[in-house]
């Protein structure tokens, strides 16, 4: 080859292997690599020459964001490597396409565009991306899109993710937001019951941001509100069906038909003026019937019922009830104070702590009686406007404290069990199931020390009150008893003993005045004598 030098260059003809058939007289661009080498050729070269002129062009394209062509070749790792105009470059695998790509053989030996994104002209390295072109492409799609939009205009897209909180609908270049709330006039858990991936829908556009590029639809905005569709034949004192949609701590919202709820309140659950707890009576999903109260379309609020499908029981109490009859009930629960017994559904009523037992006192109820068991009452008295009935459980027996004060007067003695014992006694269990209390200066024993819990022991009655039904007993009195009456024995034993002896010694004087001593009078004097000389 001829470049003007004094000498020829001599090229291989390998590296004209991409310039197609050469003739004498053909110019072509060559790259001097060596004016003149050790054997004073001139070394040129036309590959050299073909790479830098296909760097500047990379060069140029990555400066001015022009397009070039170029061909996949191999996969490497991370993504794919590309030809362009001979120059080996780096395609990214997050560059390939807008979506994410897996199969990266699938793309070898396709010839697709590709925008420069980065080069390094220190190495001849260079980056490029086929994501960048659709994505320019699609800018200008949602430009032109956007600039169209209006307020109210039904567009038709597809569903391109579902998410908690709502889908997003490709409108052709743009995407757009349909919250959960716009996509059903009913309540929807969750998007996918509606809506599935790559469906086609029509929206409505509900409002647009063109310098956030926001974009909210709707969907159940392409059909009239429910309300303002609701039959006419709905109106107070309907009974209707429905399913429990939500439930809430005062009460369950019932779906009527889609976008039409009711609300049972909590005090339209039951008859009963017991607190109810609305997740212990509905399920959410559930059918159920209900009476409508309140019907307001205007401000599209309802007003449910489930207590008024059925008659108040309390109209009809005082013969179905009346003051003195006995039930059997179950305990629904127990206060400080005492127990609530429901009788039958909505009816019910308290026993006071008071009137569980005659003979037992309770510090709580369910000392006594747990919830859940059945406990047999007499009705104590109606309160019909209250709703509320006074009951006793220890009524169904003959109050035993008549019996007891000629049982346990004051002074009688008893055995006795320690049940419990505080700071300031002890419980005691008597005969025939009473307890009575024991201060604790009343607990201290014979040898001194304090009685304990499970002993058992003798008691002395020191209190008895008919009236708060209360017996007061003492072990410590009882012993002092013991003690009274030993010593008064011992006292006793010894007067009578001495009068015995003052009588024998009387009568023996009496002989002796009366007639001369004998040898047996002397011999009992003598053997009286010795008995008083050793007392």
């Amino acid at each position: 080859m001829n470049i003007g030098f004094k000498s020829d260059g001599l090229v291989p003809l390998s590296e004209f292997r991409h310039d197609g058939e050469l003739k004498i007289g053909d110019t072509v661009e060559v790259y001097v690599d060596e004016k003149e080498d050790k054997n004073g050729q001139l070394r040129i070269s036309r590959s050299s020459a073909r790479d830098l002129r296909a760097w500047e062009t990379i060069i140029v394209a990555h400066r001015d964001g022009l397009v070039v062509k170029g061909e996949i070749i191999s996969k490497t790792k991370g993504g794919l490597i590309v030809r362009i105009n001979g120059i080996e470059t780096f395609l990214p695998g997050s560059q390939i396409d807008v979506r994410p790509v897996t199969d990266y053989d699938s793309y070898v030996g396709k010839i697709m565009e590709f925008k420069v994104v980065k080069v390094n002209d220190i190495i001849k390295n260079a980056v490029v991306s086929h994501k960048a072109l659709i994505e320019s492409d699609i800018e200008d799609q949602r430009q032109r899109i956007i600039s169209q939009l209006e307020k109210g205009q039904v567009l038709e897209g597809t569903v391109k993710n579902i998410t908690d909180f709502g889908a997003f609908i490709d409108l052709g270049g743009v995407d757009g937001l349909l919250y959960i709330t716009d996509i059903s006039w009913g309540r929807i858990n969750h998007p996918n019951e509606v809506l599935q991936l790559n469906q086609k829908i029509n929206v409505v556009v509900i409002d647009y941001d063109e310098a956030k590029r926001r974009i909210s639809l709707g969907l159940k905005q392409l059909t009239p509100h429910p309300w303002e569709v609701l039959s006419e034949g709905l109106e107070e004192g309907s009974t209707i069906k429905g399913k429990v949609v939500n439930i809430e701590d005062y009460g369950a919202f019932i779906e009527i038909q889609p976008g039409v709820e009711g609300l049972v309140h909590v005090s339209e659950i039951s008859w009963s003026n017991q607190p109810v707890n609305p997740r212990d009576v509905f399920k959410v999903g559930e059918e159920c019937e209900a009476k409508i109260v309140t019907l307001d379309r205007t401000e599209r609020k309802m007003s449910l019922s489930i207590k008024q499908l059925q008659s108040d029981p309390w109209e009809t109490i005082e013969e179905r009830y009346p003051v003195g009859s006995r039930h059997t009930g179950e305990v629904k629960n127990t206060t400080p104070y005492g127990v609530f017994v429901e009788l039958k559904e909505g009816i019910g009523g308290m026993v006071h702590i008071s009137d569980l037992s005659w003979t037992r006192r309770f510090n709580h109820p369910s000392e006594y009686v747990k919830s859940g068991e059945n406990l047999e009452v007499i009705i104590l008295g109606i309160d019909k406007e209250a709703r509320k009935l006074s009951l006793g459980h220890k009524q169904i027996e003959e109050d035993p404290w008549d019996t007891f004060s000629t049982v346990f007067p004051i002074g009688s003695e008893h055995n006795g069990t320690i049940i419990k014992r505080d700071d300031k006694g002890a419980i005691i269990s008597l005969p025939y199931g009473i307890e009575a209390f024991a201060p604790n200066k009343h607990l201290r024993k014979e040898d001194n020390s304090m009685a304990a819990q499970d002993e058992t022991l003798t008691w002395r009655v020191i209190e008895f009150d008919r009236n708060d039904k209360r017996i007061i007993v003492s072990h410590t009195d009882w012993v002092y008893a013991q003690r009274n009456a030993a010593e008064k024995a011992k006292d006793a034993a010894a007067e009578k003993e001495q009068a015995e002896t003052n009588k024998a010694i009387e009568t023996v004087n009496q002989q002796t005045n009366d007639s001369k001593s004998t040898m047996g009078d002397l011999s009992a004097l003598a053997d009286l004598k010795k008995q008083l000389d050793g007392e």
